[in-house]
């Protein structure tokens, strides 16, 4: 069974350089879904859609923006009763690819590296001379 109407905001139009009386916007709850729309022609098209209030207030808020009414010419939707837009959560970007953690085959076929060249030889030490005089 669907509720009754309740007020749930208001947007105002303004058309010229007259601002209009506030367009009442409506929530009708049913057992999984609320629905929020204004109830005056041509704009009662616009219905925002949602699990729960915040969610359809946010859906109207998206479908709103899309109507032919450019952003100067209303203000709003005020919302009352405690209603927040649920926006939804923004996705994460996507991680960098990090290189391959595992070798290949091919790459294990590489040579080995050189081992290092053992130290020069030191050069000989010169003889001491022998004393050719003997006492």
């Amino acid at each position: 069974m669907e509720s009754l109407p309740e007020l749930v905001g208001t947007v105002h139009i303004i058309m010229g350089p007259y601002r209009g009386n506030p367009i009442a916007l409506y929530m009708c709850q049913e057992e999984s879904a609320c629905r929020i729309s204004p109830r005056i022609y041509p704009w009662n098209q616009t219905v925002g859609t949602g699990e729960t209030p915040n969610k359809a207030a946010a859906d109207f808020e998206a479908k709103w923006k899309q109507t032919d009414l450019a952003d100067d010419m209303y203000t709003g939707p005020h919302w009352e009763g405690g209603i927040k837009p649920e926006k939804p959560k923004p996705v994460p970007p996507p991680k960098p690819a990090s290189p391959p953690v595992a070798k290949t085959a091919a790459a294990q076929d590489t040579k080995p590296p050189l081992p290092k060249s053992p130290a020069p030889p030191e050069p000989p030490q010169p003889a001491p001379e022998a004393d050719d005089a003997t006492p």
